[in-house]
């Protein structure tokens, strides 16, 4: 009860001091039509109060997805995904179906963001959209779910920065081996860099987003302009109409669908505005805006430099064969004619993925510690604390940087093993989406979503009203085109979540097994038992702290 009239009373006086304020004489009510602290009402009508402090404006939230996203970079490092299954043509036309399905994801994930802006993002939208007989089960799974996307995701960017590292090592040096306990090393030097920006230098964060952002597009033709200018180009015809099974499948067409998910995997990370929902200057509709801005921006330069490796690569058939992991170092090298070139180019990437790795590690804290809030995960009243001075959850932080670092022991024994992360990845993150998106499809066909009010209505004498659990938010897609739209996504991450299960290539032995689907499905048994055993006792799904009259 203090916290709701510490917030009403907060509100309440910056509407008096900006002329927005009128009482009810008759029913004792106040009305606000517009407030001085928006943020702060969209927050407390989710029943959340402000904890941390709002940083991110839409710039500097735009650039920390694009940098988390990192999806030219992105698709540099899982080039060979695509090119085993699916050969250059499949690299293009898939690229173009991903670009298409992640823009329609993050245009409907927007409208959620809209609605229900919190660091919680999936498992707090299940939690409103779910029948009330599965709410907090559903929620409760897809924060676990969700929370486990997020770790691997970290794990991922810090180790494709530790092994490019390697690569370039390599390129220089073609008698070093790379150890795989050596990139274990590099990879966690990397996360103790992601530590220090993301504690010591958080107040800057904004800032340096900015700054990754501008980074993102120079680099971009840092490399595109030298590799176009002194590369030999190849065939047109070839490279639009040539598909690769190298996976020895029973069609091109499953190889091709199979292939997809190294597409996919660069276009990773864009929910991170989400989770960073309650940092973001008028996150009702900035979040939104910076992820869809994104994945625009994104998608065009990631698709000028696919075009431009392609036709630059000269061998493709040899890159397709390249065992180092990364054959767009080989490609540049050979393009611009000069092994120091490629050194050069490639040092762009790494400090791109670095940065990348910067940006998972605040969403991936933030998803942690929203999830510790609600008391979702063991330890929930430590992982949740908020340091006062820095107003960051510096104790998330280092839990999820531990849980990724020891993620990184998996490359000792098999660096094979460990790019099944990347599939961990997706399937952690597209489950999470599903589940959201379709229970938003569900309750958007039946028409049981309120209209968009911005007028606020407060009772201070703390008796509730009925009230429509949920409503439309300030930024989302209308009428039939918003259910066309919402459908297509459902869609796209079914296909995409299925074939990011699918080993690489048969015959299945135990080096090129897909093992994160056994990652996976013992985070999820592992969560139900925790579930019954202790979490359900504790867990009501997202926790009201502030009781704040009118949704």
């Amino acid at each position: 009860m203090d916290d709701k009239i510490e917030v009403i009373d907060a509100i309440r006086l910056a509407a008096i001091q900006k002329g927005r304020f009128s009482k009810d004489a008759e029913h004792g009510s106040f009305h606000i039509a517009e407030v001085y602290d928006e943020d702060t009402l969209a927050l407390a009508k989710t029943g959340k109060k402000q904890v941390l402090q709002r940083r991110f404006g839409l710039m500097s939230m735009t650039g920390f997805s694009c940098g988390l996203m990192a999806t030219w970079e992105g698709l540099l490092v899982t080039f060979s995904l695509g090119l085993q299954n699916g050969g250059p043509a499949g690299l293009l036309y898939g690229f173009l179906i991903a670009w298409a399905g992640t823009l329609s994801v993050f245009i409907s994930m927007g409208e959620l963001s809209s609605m229900v802006p919190t660091a919680g993002g999936q498992y707090h939208w299940v939690n409103i959209l779910s029948p009330r007989s599965t709410r907090k089960f559903l929620s409760y799974v897809t924060g676990w779910i969700t929370v486990t996307g997020w770790i691997a995701a970290l794990a991922a960017t810090a180790f494709f920065t530790a092994t490019l590292i390697q690569a370039i090592v390599g390129q220089n040096h073609p008698t070093y081996t790379a150890p795989g306990w050596q990139g274990t090393l590099f990879m966690w030097a990397t996360l103790l860099i992601c530590v220090f920006i993301n504690t010591v230098t958080s107040g800057v964060l904004p800032a340096i987003e900015i700054l990754v952002l501008i980074l993102h597009v120079l680099g971009f033709f840092a490399i595109i302009i030298p590799l176009i200018y002194l590369a030999p180009h190849g065939n047109a015809k070839y490279i639009f109409s040539t598909f690769y099974n190298d996976g020895n499948w029973s069609t091109k067409a499953l190889s091709f669908f199979i292939g997809l998910k190294g597409n996919a995997a660069a276009f990773v990370g864009t929910d991170g505005a989400i989770h960073m929902s309650e940092e973001i200057r008028g996150a009702s509709r900035n979040v939104a805006r910076s992820m869809v801005l994104s994945v625009l921006i994104n998608g065009v330069l990631a698709f000028g430099m696919l075009l431009a490796v392609l036709f630059c690569a000269g061998d493709i058939d040899a890159a397709a064969q390249d065992t180092d992991g990364y054959p767009f170092i080989a490609i540049l090298a050979q393009g611009v004619r000069s092994a120091m070139g490629a050194t050069v180019m490639t040092s762009i990437v790494i400090v791109l993925s670095l940065c990348a790795a910067i940006g998972s590690l605040a969403a991936a804290s933030r998803m942690l510690w929203a999830f510790a809030r609600d008391a979702g995960l063991p330890w929930h009243r430590l992982l949740s604390h908020v340091n006062r001075r820095t107003t960051v959850p510096v104790t998330s932080i280092a839990a999820v940087t531990i849980l990724a670092a020891l993620l990184g022991l998996i490359n000792v024994g098999s660096s094979a093993a460990f790019n099944d992360v990347v599939s961990l990845v997706l399937q952690g993150f597209y489950m999470s989406y599903f589940i959201a998106l379709s229970l938003l499809l569900y309750r958007r066909v039946r028409r049981e979503i309120l209209e968009y009010d911005s007028e606020i209505e407060f009772n201070p004498s703390g008796s509730r009203k009925e009230q429509a659990r949920f409503s439309w938010g300030p930024w989302r897609i209308r009428g039939w085109l918003g259910v066309l739209n919402n459908a297509f996504a459902c869609a796209y991450l079914i296909v995409i979540w299925i074939m990011s299960f699918w080993p690489p290539e048969i015959p299945v032995n135990a080096q090129n097994m897909n093992y994160s689907c056994l990652v996976l499905g013992g985070v999820v048994i592992g969560s139900v038992i925790y579930y019954f055993a202790r979490a359900n006792k504790v867990y009501r799904g997202p926790i009201a702290e502030v009781n704040v009259q009118a949704l």
